[in-house]
This record gives C-alpha cells, sequence and structure tokens, in this order.
C-alpha cells in the first residue's frame, strides 16, 4: 500500500524511479542525457517555485517574498496588531481576511464580532479582502480565489496547503505574516524534497482521508517528510479528481512536512476554468531527470478505508483491522490515554462495543479536509434513502464554502443528507478545534477534519470532562451513519455514485465579499472592541538569565492545543494577557500560577527595584549564584529573570503563534526539547524573543522548579554560539550543556532585542 525508499531516487520522464546507487542502469536509460544529482535535484517542481520567489541570490539560504497572505479570525488580529506597532501603512501584497473559526457570536457576547470589524475596517484602512462569517472556511476560499500555479501563498493556520492547485503553499505563525507585511523575507535553509510516486487508482467507496491517514500513518515516527516538501507525481496522479487532490494535500500538514506540491494537468486546469480564473492555470511537471531526497510509494489500488484512532492522525488502522480486532485495539487506545492525558480521567472506549460492533456517537463531516464538493457529494449518495436511526448518534455536515453549499443544494445532495437525519450548516472550522459540535462526556466521535489530538473536539480534562475523535473518510462516516451509528467501512455498501457535475457561483463572494482591490483608505478608523488588547512592552535579552523550570512533559509529543488550548480561548485570542491565563491549562495546570510568581521578580527588577525583594526561596537561590559568580550583581540590572519549560517533542499541530506568546507574556524566556515537532513552532518562539534550545539526552540534569542560570547568553548569541554553558543552582551549581541550533543573523538580532516587535519598531 505504501512503501518508503531508504535512500534518495531519480524520476525519469515521470513514470519510472530508479533508486539512488543504481546510477548504472540510469546511465544506460539515459545515455548521453543523464544528470549528475547536484543537476537533477534543481528539476524538481519545488525547486523551479522556490526559485522564482528567492531574493537571497543563493539557492541553500533562502529568502523567500510570498505572491499572498490569508488569516483567520483568531489570528488576523494578532497580526495587524503587531504590523501597526512596527509602522504598518499598507498590505504591501494581497491580504485576506477570513472570518471561519469565530464564527459563533455566542462566545463570549460582542468578543468575536469585534474581531470581525477590526477585520473589515482594516481591510479597508490597508487595502485588503474581508471574508465575512459563513461564507468559506480559509482554505477553501483560497482554493477557489487566490491558488495560482507556479505561486506562492502564505497562511496564519497550519493547513495553509494547496499544493494540488499548484501553488506551494506554507502555514506559519502570525509573526512570519508581520514580516511579509513589513516587506522583509522568509528565511529557511533549502528544504529537502520528497517524492510521493502514485500508481494505481482508488477503489470504489475511498476517499481521499483514507489515502491521506495510510501516508501518515507511515511517515510521521519515522519524521520521513519532517520540515520537508512532499512533491506529488506519478501517474497515478491523474487518476485522482481535483478535490480528490486537495483532500490528501490538505492532510500533508499532519505528516509534519514544510509543504507540497502536485504535478498539474487538464484536470487542474478545468478547476481553474470552473472557478473563472483559467489565466491562473500553469502547468507543472518535474523535469525528464529529477531527484529526490527520498520517495514514497503509493499503491492507490492497494489502500482500504482507514481510521485515525486516537489521540494523533498517525494512530492508524484499516476500518476492517479495527472491526476484526476491536477489543485489542480499543485497549490499546487506552493504554495510550493514560500517557495522553496523565491519567486525569478514566477514558474507556472498550464500553462502545455493542451487540459485538463498535457503536459511535457522532459523525461530522467539515472544514478544509472534509466539506469538499465531492465528499459531501458521495455521502449523500450513500445515505439518499436511509435513515440514520433516533437513537445517540448524530451526524452534522459543514460545507467548506458558500458556493458549494449553494450547488449541494441545487443538485438535491444537501436534500439527501437532511431527509437521512442529518444537519447541514454552515461554513466554519469550529468542529476541527473544539468549537462546535463538542460531543457529550465519554462520547466517540468519527470525523473528516484534519486533526484529533486530545481535546481537540472541546473536552476539558481540568473538569473531568473527556470525549474523542477518529479521523474517517466521509464516505465511510456516511456508510457508518446509513447502519445507525455502527462503524462501517463505504466498500461495504453498494453504493451507485451519481459523480455529480459542480458549478460555481462567482456571484456569492461579489454580494458579500469585501475587496479593497489593494488600494487603502488611510482614512478608515480602525474598530477596537474592548478586549481588543495591544501587546505588552517586552524588554531585550539580557546579559544573563536566571530561570525557573516551570514545567515539565515528558509526553513524547506535545501538541500547540497542550500549550494553549483551542475552542473556548478562540475569545481571548485578541487579549495577549487574557489569553495567556489559559497557557498550558489542559497540560499542567500550575503552569500560569508557577511562572507569574517568578514573573514577579523580573517585574521587580524592571521597576529598578532589587528582586531579592521576591522571596525567601529566590534570596537562597540568588545566594547560590552569587557564591559561584561573585562578579554577579542584581542591582546592575544585567540579569532577566523569567520561566522556562521543558518538553520532550513540542509544536506539533496548529501554527498559533500564541503557544508562544503566552508563555512570552507570562514572563518565558526560552523553551527546553529534545527536539522541535515542526519548524514554525521554532519560529514562533523565535519570533517572540525566546531561545529555542536543545537538550538531546533522554534523562534531565534539572527538574520541575529547579533555576538554572545562564552566564553571558546575550553574548553567545551575539557571536553565535551553538553549544551554551548552564548550571542548575544548587548549594553547588551543576553544570550542563545546552545547544542553540541554526539561527539566521536576524533570527539572533530579534531574540537579542527581545521579540520581532521591538526588532522592527520604528
Amino acid at each position: 500500500m505504501i512503501k518508503l525508499s531508504e535512500t534518495g531516487a531519480y524520476l525519469v520522464h515521470g513514470t519510472e524511479v530508479i533508486e539512488e546507487g543504481n546510477e548504472e542502469l540510469l546511465k544506460s536509460r539515459l545515455g548521453d542525457k543523464y544528470l549528475s544529482k547536484e543537476q537533477a535535484e534543481k528539476n524538481t517542481i519545488a525547486y523551479g517555485i522556490l526559485k522564482e520567489h528567492n531574493t537571497s541570490g543563493s539557492m541553500d539560504k533562502l529568502q523567500i517574498k510570498f505572491d499572498k497572505l490569508i488569516s483567520h479570525d483568531i489570528t488576523f488580529v494578532g497580526i495587524i496588531q503587531t504590523a501597526r506597532a512596527s509602522g504598518l501603512e499598507k498590505f504591501p501584497i494581497p491580504y485576506v481576511l477570513t472570518n471561519c473559526h469565530n464564527s459563533l457570536c455566542a462566545v463570549g457576547g460582542t468578543i468575536n464580532e469585534d474581531d470581525h470589524m477590526f477585520g473589515l475596517t482594516c481591510a479597508k484602512k490597508y487595502g485588503g479582502v474581508y471574508v465575512p462569517p459563513h461564507q468559506a472556511v480559509i482554505h477553501q476560499f483560497a482554493r477557489e480565489m487566490l491558488s495560482g500555479g507556479g505561486k506562492m501563498i502564505l497562511g496564519s493556520d497550519s493547513h495553509t496547503r494547496y499544493g494540488a492547485l499548484g501553488t506551494m503553499a506554507m502555514g506559519e505563525g502570525g509573526p512570519e505574516l508581520v514580516k511579509q507585511l513589513l516587506s522583509q523575507t522568509y528565511d529557511i535553509n533549502r528544504p529537502e524534497v520528497i517524492g510521493i510516486y502514485m500508481t494505481g487508482e482508488p477503489a470504489k467507496g475511498v476517499g481521499p482521508q483514507d489515502v491521506a491517514l495510510a501516508i501518515i500513518g507511515e511517515v510521521f515516527d519515522k519524521g520521513y517528510v519532517k520540515n520537508k516538501v512532499m512533491e506529488f507525481i506519478g501517474p497515478g496522479v491523474s487518476s485522482l479528481s481535483p478535490d480528490f487532490r486537495i483532500g490528501i494535500d490538505v492532510m500533508t500538514t499532519e505528516t509534519t512536512c514544510l509543504s507540497s506540491i502536485w504535478r498539474t494537468d487538464e484536470q487542474i486546469k478545468e478547476f481553474y476554468e470552473i472557478h473563472g480564473r483559467a489565466e491562473e492555470y500553469k502547468e507543472l511537471n518535474p523535469g525528464d531527470v529529477t531527484y529526490y531526497d527520498g520517495m514514497v510509494y503509493v499503491d492507490l489500488s492497494k489502500i482500504k478505508p482507514m481510521i485515525a484512532m486516537p489521540f494523533h492522525p498517525s494512530n492508524t488502522y484499516t476500518i476492517d483491522e479495527v472491526n476484526a480486532n476491536l477489543e485489542d485495539i480499543l485497549r490499546d487506545v487506552e493504554k495510550k490515554a493514560l500517557v495522553s492525558l496523565d491519567g486525569q480521567v478514566d477514558f474507556k472506549l472498550t464500553n462502545k462495543i455493542k451487540n459485538g460492533k463498535l457503536y459511535v456517537d457522532q459523525g461530522i463531516i467539515a472544514g478544509c479536509a472534509g466539506g469538499g464538493f465531492e465528499n459531501i457529494c458521495a455521502a449523500a449518495d450513500i445515505l439518499e434513502g436511509k435513515s440514520i436511526g433516533s437513537d445517540e448518534f448524530t451526524l452534522s455536515v459543514y460545507p467548506a464554502s458558500m458556493p458549494v453549499y449553494m450547488e449541494l443544494i441545487k443538485n438535491g445532495a444537501a436534500a439527501s443528507i437532511m431527509g437521512a437525519g442529518g444537519v447541514m450548516k454552515t461554513a466554519f472550522c469550529g468542529p476541527c478545534f473544539g468549537a462546535g459540535d463538542t460531543p457529550s462526556n465519554n462520547a466517540f466521535s468519527i470525523r473528516h477534519s484534519t486533526r484529533n489530538f486530545p481535546n481537540r473536539e472541546g473536552s476539558k480534562l481540568q473538569n473531568g470532562q473527556i470525549s474523542s475523535v477518529a479521523l474517517m473518510d466521509a464516505r465511510s462516516i456516511a456508510a457508518t451513519a446509513a447502519n445507525k451509528g455502527y462503524l462501517t467501512s463505504a466498500m461495504d455498501l453498494d453504493t451507485e455514485y451519481k459523480e455529480r457535475k459542480y458549478h460555481f457561483d462567482s456571484s456569492i463572494y461579489a454580494n458579500r465579499v469585501f475587496d479593497s482591490k489593494g488600494v487603502a483608505n488611510p482614512d478608515t478608523e480602525i474598530q477596537f472592541g474592548p478586549n481588543i488588547k495591544d501587546w505588552p512592552e517586552m524588554v531585550a535579552l539580557t546579559d544573563h538569565l536566571l530561570l525557573k523550570v516551570v514545567s515539565e512533559i515528558h509526553d513524547p509529543v506535545t501538541t500547540t492545543d497542550e500549550l494553549i488550548p483551542s475552542g473556548e480561548t478562540s475569545s481571548y485570542r485578541s487579549n495577549p494577557l487574557g489569553l495567556a491565563e489559559f497557557a498550558l491549562s489542559r497540560k499542567d495546570p500550575e503552569y500560569v500560577g508557577k511562572a507569574k510568581d517568578i514573573q514577579r521578580a523580573e517585574k521587580i527588577r524592571e521597576e529598578g527595584r532589587c528582586p531579592r525583594e521576591h522571596s525567601e526561596s529566590f534570596e537562597k537561590v540568588w545566594v547560590s549564584v552569587k557564591k559561584a559568580f561573585p562578579d554577579m550583581d542584581l542591582n546592575r540590572n544585567t540579569i532577566g529573570i523569567g520561566s522556562t519549560i521543558y518538553a520532550v517533542k513540542p509544536g506539533d499541530g496548529s501554527a498559533r503563534e500564541q503557544a508562544a506568546s503566552c508563555q512570552k507574556v507570562l514572563g518565558g524566556w526560552a523553551n527546553i526539547a529534545q527536539e522541535y515537532a515542526t519548524k514554525r513552532y521554532r519560529s514562533n518562539l523565535i519570533n517572540w524573543g525566546m531561545l529555542p534550545f536543545i537538550y538531546e539526552e533522554e534523562t534531565l540534569p534539572f527538574k520541575k522548579d529547579d533555576y538554572l542560570f545562564i552566564p553571558n547568553i546575550a553574548e553567545a548569541v551575539k557571536n553565535k554560539a551553538t553549544e551554551i554553558p548552564v548550571y542548575v543552582v544548587a548549594e553547588e551549581m551543576k553544570p550542563f550543556t545546552l545547544k542553540l541550533g541554526e539561527m539566521t543573523d536576524d533570527e539572533r538580532d530579534i531574540i537579542l532585542k527581545g521579540c520581532l516587535i521591538n526588532y522592527n519598531r520604528v
């Protein structure tokens, strides 16, 4: 089904793969057209697009300028506020502000709608585009209205992926968009490119989520594509419709890759024509001889309906496997939950077995992954003339945009779903991050959405509540619904799929979307609500640091949802200090109190008083530091005091910058990790002036509540040191070493100045 190469590989004429080490075979195939590895690696689609957007003059050290930007309503306020503090006068490139995360304005009174009005007035003032709530989820609007062959788009959402349409797109934390708004660059080393070589075609009943989960299950744990570009190639690509490709593409985020790109063909050309943007199509193919740094072989014909059990998209099985081994697999999930949930609640799945089958409480088809036209039409075909029953099981369907919804109404698909007992809802990302269709306690939900992390569906461990999510394709969700909640593979039903044709109605957006056409109106007054707050002042990196370890997390992976919860916190994303109160609340409820306690010592320092006034325990710590370093003087204001956290592998999941900024506003100066799960989380730390330390050993030299003293840290950052001497503060100071890893000169300057705002302040 899925196979990974152990070496790099050459693609010859788009149809034959020759793995590295077989150069003689390659030479025999090519003769005088043979290319070296160094020449052939320049023939990837990704290389060509990156080269066109690189401004550095070096393809090893890229400085990228994007064509367009896009954000949603729990990120654009913070981004624009940061850019305004740095001197923003006009959006220099098209910037689209969508409203699909905080659409339910019942949460938090007027707070959410205040954010929307902030967005609308900023689109007018700075020359942007504003998409009102319920019109489209962020990524569907981008596919329909922004994508373009050979273009690059940067979005402040991790699932910014439009590679199936020939657009290389990346999801990053807000500060990276701020840099683009200030005409700065996105700086990375040239990423490796992994070929995703597709053959065959999917069996009837198999959908894009099945293919995506099969790939994720093979590559995630191995880190095979981490921070690399996935390039989809091979004859199997043309067996997939654009909607099918899009459904696979959006899930590449869950592999931890940097971005994705696909070869394009007549079907993609037709997609652009349907959407009235034929001029945006560009044929993209790898060169006749192309080298890839690795190869994932995908035989589409062998993929079966899949399920990703809680609590990660890589926890994959075929649905047939689950049904055949119910008790064993469910007990295994329960064991994993002891780690993921820290034993805080009594999590059970085996009690979902009824009459020897797995009974599901809820089905959801939604968002940028599930809400596409073909997915919902296929679900409608399965449900036509059937009933989901009148027991616990419920089904909700969220089309990804109003144009998609309109077409589903016109062609009768919506009627088939509603007739079966399903509920049709408007374009909204809520079910994907815990703000819509939150299940009851101990409920089990199956969803065609992007993630199934702990608490992602909206339950709250701190209140003793837990439910869980498994990811599936819309087709098998509909089959399960047709079977009244008993887990069912779509391949088990003999369904006639109508393969309805899509017609895009552009007037829906023309009637509601505000588009400045790039013309700014500086006289527009920005509308602020009382919850929209400026970022607090942040000080520059001091000469030395004294940090308290206020949280210690040993889970194999820590998600951004665990660093700053989604769902109920969304209304506070425009209020840095208000949001920070929720930091690590689901993972370490003591974190905020401990961070604020040591932050008080730093505030005393900033006021010009001696931090030794903080407490007797702090006084003892300082006595130990002073004994080992007699020249240190707290009164000289050169020693920053604050907090740090340790996590094995933090930052999987969302691009949200608040996972880092909430730590910063609570006095965080650093993270310590064995490795960082994603490039975007590490970038968020840097952009908020936090040191991204690495400690690769499993046995730690420190523990929670220990103090760490880091002398001469500012000098080390200036001098590009990669190894940093650190001391665990005790009666006898215990030395160890942290690593900083590679950083650009600008990134070092950002850390030295305290954050990106300070770096850009005018």
